[in-house]
């Protein structure tokens, strides 16, 4: 029974099919099926029929789809800690999504790297909508942006960090006066951060609320850009409120007053539930919710990559 027998396995029971399978593991599916009948084989068992519901598991199915992932997970906690033992460092992978990426995880990073100089910090971007199966499958050791209702399995979320989502516009712009009512807003040419293509993030639920036709959408390859585009008259923005407290303080941007344009988030740690967490996923989701990381992620501008200590790997994935 090998790791790439149990890693096919582990897969078909996550997606309930040999085709997602195959899709997450970047196989053909008779590879996926190959590695299925082996393990039927070696343990004398048929794992698992198909019925028009979906897959149907036998007691010895059941069982080795509960082992699994705890085999695979050992194996994978195993060579990464010899790994570290042997070169004297340790790799945290994570997972962010746009916004926090660009506004929160520089100043976070920053300041938790400096308390254990031991640890290498690799950040990926990730639509929030796949920072479920990221974690599930150890892509990454944490996950960190929006709080989804709903998500649950393996993967806990951990809240850390409440934040207004307002719209706002120059105090040139009609908006800003009262002058376009609430029914004309999604006629307005919107400026978006690149988290406001997915099915899930700070900007998508305000967006869906409004009923804003994707034709009077603007993605810009950054928040920050997307805001100086709307402080330059043209357009509105979605943005987490501490983003654009020194343009509002200093009146280079306003907020749209209404009762339906202000909606709460919350920001939280995506992670593997129970002990199955590496030491160093444990101590960023501990140190997360402390007063001196708020501080460090709440400082109300972005951070460009150049902040980031040579310990910390950024990876853009588009």
């Amino acid at each position: 029974m090998t790791p790439t027998q149990l890693r096919a396995f582990a897969c078909v029971v996550r997606h309930g099919s040999v085709k997602g399978a195959a899709q997450e593991l970047g196989i053909t599916e008779p590879a996926v099926s190959m590695h299925l009948k082996q393990l039927r084989t070696e343990l004398d068992d048929p794992l698992f029929s198909r019925t028009p519901s979906g897959l149907a598991f036998t007691p010895g199915g059941l069982r080795l789809a509960s082992r699994a992932s705890e085999i695979l997970d050992l194996q994978s906690r195993t060579v990464t800690e010899v790994s570290e033992a042997g070169h004297g460092r340790r790799m945290l992978r994570l997972a962010s999504s746009d916004l926090f990426a660009e506004h929160a995880a520089p100043g976070l990073i920053s300041l938790f790297t400096q308390r254990a100089r031991d640890l290498d910090v690799e950040l990926s971007v990730h639509p929030v909508s796949e920072f479920h199966a990221l974690v599930a499958s150890r892509t990454v050791d944490v996950a960190l942006g929006p709080t989804v209702k709903g998500a649950g399995g393996p993967v806990a979320q951990q809240p850390f960090l409440s934040y207004d989502v307002i719209v706002v516009a120059s105090p040139e712009h009609p908006a800003a006066a009262g002058k376009v009512a609430l029914e004309q807003l999604p006629e307005q040419t919107w400026n978006l951060g690149p988290g406001a293509s997915g099915p899930a993030g700070e900007a998508s639920e305000m967006l869906r609320h409004l009923a804003v036709p994707e034709s009077n959408q603007r993605i810009f390859q950054s928040d920050a850009a997307a805001l100086a585009e709307t402080r330059r008259g043209m357009g509105l923005s979605i943005a987490v409120g501490f983003t654009v407290r020194d343009d509002l303080r200093h009146d280079r941007l306003k907020p749209i007053d209404a009762p339906q344009l202000v909606s709460r988030g919350s920001w939280a740690t995506w992670a593997l539930s129970g002990s199955h967490q590496p030491s160093a996923s444990a101590e960023l989701i501990r140190f997360v919710a402390t007063p001196r990381a708020t501080q460090a992620m709440v400082r109300g501008e972005a951070a460009g990559v150049g902040r980031f200590r040579p310990a910390v790997h950024v990876t853009l994935w588009s």
